[in-house]
């Protein structure tokens, strides 16, 4: 008999399909339909209106075709892919919030999930009663969830409202409660989506060491989807990237992240960043894209010693001009190691007045000194010096190996690289 562990989850050609309506014959005006009703009452049937308004089609769509992976007790996976890609279904499917078309998925302990802020919390209830049922769902028992009550509340830091019906909460409140609640029960599986985002960054910081915790520690397995790229390669060793409801790679979490950039380059990291929750500021103007250029063109990877121009998109939320704007940049390595930061303010360089929408450019005087590797870029947006929009690690971006010296040697041990020349005389 077999003493091999199997996977504590086990996903098998799941695909998930959606039909989707449409009508024919499309626009028919309000006032024909009244004039015909007016004139003939009663003829006028449903198959006559069915005819004036259209016919109705419908169209089948695969949210996930062939599905297939497994993870292992402990492991922290994350999911990434664009937009539509499939993430929240599989996420879904997992937490059986909705079945698979086809498919099996085979789950050896119980799960808790993340989602959608609304999901998994009665809205009737207090903070302390939904505390109470959720432990009870995961097959707790009352002692054991009353010895980790404080510890929940605590981690949460929503003392003061643990007796007030969460729909009474705010989106944030709520979601530092539902995480706090998850990860302190210590299901066998923690599924969460992009729902972190809504927390501020020093809770999403707390959120991500509570799982990186409950991993090494308790051997808890947790599947985790981002558009944070810096959180999924900080948390988790192995990554999944969909993309059109498929698998398009599987791996290392670093090899796969750079598949994504390599499909999905710099120059479209913008289109994630309109649906940022994790921001901060007035929001009189918000950061819309962000991409690197080089010689005047849009580069998808940089090499150590290149010549780069940060770029960073930005529009007014009155479509009105505004007034000394500048940025500050940060880029930090893949362990968030501060490594330079970058503002317009300190060069003497703000921008007296901009165009509503626009692009604020910083060019790198120097050859780019880091080493190959994983790094990420985190932004400010100020205006007359309030801070209209922060996006912490809006970017990541992968440097590889270039010709900085031009003698086709880069030393491998050094993290920056400085340009140098060298004599000697006999004083």
């Amino acid at each position: 008999m077999s003493t091999e562990r199997k996977p504590i989850i086990e996903i098998k050609n799941i695909g998930k399909r959606y039909t989707i309506s449409h009508r024919q014959g499309g626009y028919v005006a309000l006032r024909d339909v009244l004039t015909n009703i007016a004139r003939s009452p009663f003829r006028f049937a449903k198959s006559k209106a069915r005819q004036m308004i259209g016919a109705e089609t419908k169209e089948e769509f695969w949210a996930l075709k062939d599905i297939n992976f497994t993870v292992e007790q402990g492991e922290v996976v994350g999911i990434i892919g664009a937009n539509g890609a499939g993430k929240s279904t599989l996420l879904k499917i997992l937490s059986k919030i909705t079945p698979p078309t086809e498919g099996e998925i085979i789950l050896r302990g119980n799960v808790a999930s993340l989602l959608e802020v609304g999901t998994g919390f009665h809205p009737e209830l207090t903070g302390r009663e939904n505390i109470f049922l959720n432990g009870a769902i995961l097959g707790m028992p009352k002692k054991e969830i009353t010895r980790k009550f404080d510890d929940i509340v605590a981690f949460s830091g929503v003392e003061k409202f643990i007796d007030t019906p969460v729909k009474r909460y705010s989106s944030g409140m709520y979601v530092r409660l539902a995480f706090s609640v998850a990860a302190h029960m210590e299901p066998d599986i923690l599924v969460v989506d992009e729902v972190l985002a809504v927390g501020d960054a020093e809770f999403q910081k707390k959120c991500l060491g509570k799982m990186d915790e409950v991993t090494k520690t308790g051997g808890r397995t947790v599947l985790f989807v981002s558009h944070n790229m810096s959180a999924i390669q900080s948390l988790c060793k192995r990554a999944v990237l969909l993309e059109a409801g498929r698998i398009k790679a599987i791996g290392k979490t670093a090899d796969v992240i750079g598949i994504y950039l390599k499909n999905n380059p710099l120059s479209q990291e913008g289109a994630m960043l309109r649906g940022r929750k994790d921001r901060k500021g007035k929001g009189n103007v918000k950061l819309v894209s962000f991409f690197v250029e080089s010689d005047g063109k849009r580069v998808d990877e940089l090499l150590t010693g290149g010549r780069y121009t940060f770029c960073f998109g930005y529009e007014t939320a009155d479509g009105k001009t505004a007034k000394n704007l500048n940025v500050a940049s940060a880029i930090t390595s893949d362990t968030g190691t501060p490594l330079s930061l970058n503002w317009g303010r300190y060069t003497g360089q703000d921008i007296n007045e901009a165009p509503a929408k626009g692009v604020i450019r910083c060019e790198i005087k120097q050859k780019f000194p880091f080493a190959p590797g994983m790094y990420h870029i985190s932004a400010n947006l100020f205006s007359g010096g309030e801070v209209e929009d922060y996006i912490r690690n809006l970017g990541v971006f992968e440097v590889k190996e270039g010709d900085f010296h031009g003698t086709g040697i880069l030393l491998k041990h050094s993290p920056v690289h400085l340009e140098q020349n060298w004599t000697i005389n006999t004083n």
